[in-house]
Parts: structure tokens; C-alpha cells; sequence
């Protein structure tokens, strides 16, 4: 199956990686776009519902950049990834019986890896603009599938990422915080680390339930981490309704909607959509954030996603043996 590029989404989503090996979920969502198939009537196409998904959770991104003063980094990762997996468990119900010490090996490896890149990618946009950091973090799944196809071409969408970061950086990154470089490229590893445990999870566990229990795992690591940071702060309502906000923006809502899609559009559409990931981050900032880029920074951002859209091609192609 080719290697696609919703993994920071359905880290953020909740959505199982279900074109790299992940069981499609069933449930109220499944029956939703089971009825959406059948009756004609829904308003959005799945082209419309990826993008609406992407918007979501990257303007959910924003959100939380406007929450760190209250919280911090640390707490709003917290404060999302416990609604988050609340809301998981209570749609999906997995069983903990039946699973053996691999099984639960793979999930908690994954929860921490979830935990791991959420941290890191709030650390990230808490000091530099979303836009460069989501261009910085979408390197790692990149590097990922150009190293996994054996292709003469990815040498070109490899040249192209480099381009772009070379642009981003001003040509010698004074430009960049370096600090929220350096955390967006680690959370760029801990996403290409998500591809591959998303597809070793799907492959042990039924439906969501791998998903849903490492969504728990990344909330139970990150809860005593957030406490350490923010303590009482995060017991704020206003701090704790807007902490749901960025869940339901961040989570809920982009995993339905790609659920929707994914039942209804090929998986390599869906993952080249995804490549369009920095382009809105970069939009969510300058609309809720007022963050403006340089010309040299949106070119940046330009060549990285496409770079992205043609390695996602390019691995798809070999996939089907073209």
C-alpha cells in the first residue's frame, strides 16, 4: 500500500494511518458515511471533507498557539490529548482482553510516539509561526518516503524539500528560532515513527481500538508533564473549555470527517491532499494568528508541498508496479 502523508493528521485526528496498514474504524462514523453513500444528500464531497479536515486541525493548531499564555506548551498538549482519548475510548469501547505482550508492546511504543510528537511540534509552534514549522515538521514523513522508493525522480523531490528549507531559513536559518527548529524536525522524526507503528497497530488490533488505547497511553504520559508545567492553570474553565476547543478542532472533528473521506476516495488522493498540510497551517496563522511570511518563506513552503505531493505520486505508482 503506498506510504501517505495523513500521518500528523491522524496523530492530531485520531484516525487510524489507514492507506501505511490501519484497520478502517467502525461505528457511528462508518454508518454516517454508509447513509451519506446511500441516500445522496451529503453537502460535502470527500474533497470537500479532506479540506474541511485540514482546516479544522490546523486552524485547532492555531487555536492552541493562543492558549499557551494560559497554559503553556506542555498543558495544552495535555489538556488535548486527554479529551482527545476520552472521547476515543468512549466511541470506540476496546477490549483489553485477548492481546498479547506484543500487542501491548506496539501500542504503548505508539502512545509514547504520539506523545512524543505532540510535545514536540507545541514546543515548536509556541516559538516560531506555524506555517515554517508544520514545512519543517512534513520533512520527516517526507524523508521517510524517499528513502522507502527506490526511484531516480525522489532525488529531485528531495532537492526540492532542500530548496525549501534552504529558502525558510533565510539561506543560513538566522531567520529561525532555533530552538523551534530544532523541535519541529524532531517532531517530523516522531512522524515518520507514527507511519510506521500506525501500520503495525492496525495490523494487531481491530477497528480503532489500537488507536483509541495509544491515544490514552499519550494522554496518561503527557498528563503529569502538563501538571508539572501548569499545575492549577489547567483546572481553569475557560482554560479547560478552550482545551476542548482545540481537541474537537485538533481531534473530533478532522477524524470524522476523514473517515467520511476515506471511505469514499482513493487513499493516494487522499494522501496528496494531505500534502497541502503546511499551506493551510501557514493560512490558520496569518487568519487567527496575524502571522505574515516573507516571499522567501511562502516559496519555501510552496516547493516543500511539492515536493511532497511527488514523492506521495511517485510512491504510489511504484506501489501499483507502474
Amino acid at each position: 500500500m503506498p506510504l501517505n502523508y495523513s500521518s500528523r493528521k491522524a496523530v492530531r485526528a485520531g484516525t487510524p494511518d489507514l492507506a501505511a496498514g490501519g484497520a478502517a474504524a467502525t461505528g457511528p462514523a462508518d454508518a454516517a458515511a454508509s447513509s451519506a453513500r446511500t441516500s445522496g444528500k451529503t453537502t460535502l464531497g470527500p474533497v470537500g471533507l479532506v479540506l474541511a479536515g485540514g482546516i479544522s486541525v490546523q486552524f485547532g493548531g492555531a487555536l492552541a498557539v493562543k492558549l499557551m499564555p494560559r497554559a503553556g506548551a506542555l498543558g495544552v498538549v495535555s489538556l488535548r490529548l486527554a479529551v482527545a482519548a476520552l472521547v476515543l475510548m468512549v466511541i470506540c469501547r476496546p477490549s483489553l482482553r485477548g492481546h498479547s505482550r506484543a500487542d501491548w508492546g506496539t501500542v504503548l511504543a505508539f502512545g509514547a510516539v504520539m506523545a512524543a510528537m505532540n510535545a514536540l511540534f507545541y514546543q515548536s509552534i509556541a516559538r516560531m509561526p506555524i506555517g515554517p514549522a508544520v514545512t519543517l515538521e512534513v520533512l520527516g514523513p517526507l524523508a521517510l518516503s524517499v528513502l522507502t522508493s527506490r526511484r531516480l525522480i525522489n532525488v529531485l523531490w528531495a532537492g526540492l524539500a532542500l530548496a525549501g528549507v534552504f529558502l525558510l531559513g533565510g539561506g543560513g536559518f538566522d531567520g529561525l528560532d532555533p530552538a523551534g527548529a530544532a523541535f519541529a524536525l524532531g517532531a517530523g522524526v516522531m512522524w515518520a515513527a507514527y507511519i510506521l507503528f500506525s501500520a503495525r497497530t492496525g495490523r494487531r488490533f481491530p477497528q480503532a481500538d489500537g488507536l483509541a488505547l495509544a491515544m490514552l497511553v499519550a494522554a496518561l504520559l503527557m498528563l503529569p508533564v502538563g501538571l508539572a508545567e501548569s499545575g492549577a492553570k489547567l483546572a481553569v474553565p475557560t482554560t479547560v473549555a478552550l482545551g476542548a476547543a482545540v481537541a474537537v478542532l485538533s481531534s473530533v472533528l478532522p477524524y470524522t470527517l476523514e473517515l467520511l473521506a476515506l471511505r469514499r476516495m482513493p487513499a493516494a488522493s487522499f494522501a496528496v491532499m494531505m500534502s497541502l498540510e503546511p499551506a493551510v497551517a501557514a493560512l490558520a496563522g496569518l487568519l487567527i494568528l496575524s502571522q505574515a511570511l516573507s516571499v522567501a518563506e511562502t516559496m519555501a513552503i510552496v516547493l516543500v508541498v511539492a515536493a511532497s505531493m511527488g514523492a506521495v505520486r511517485t510512491h504510489t505508482r511504484q506501489a501499483a508496479g507502474r
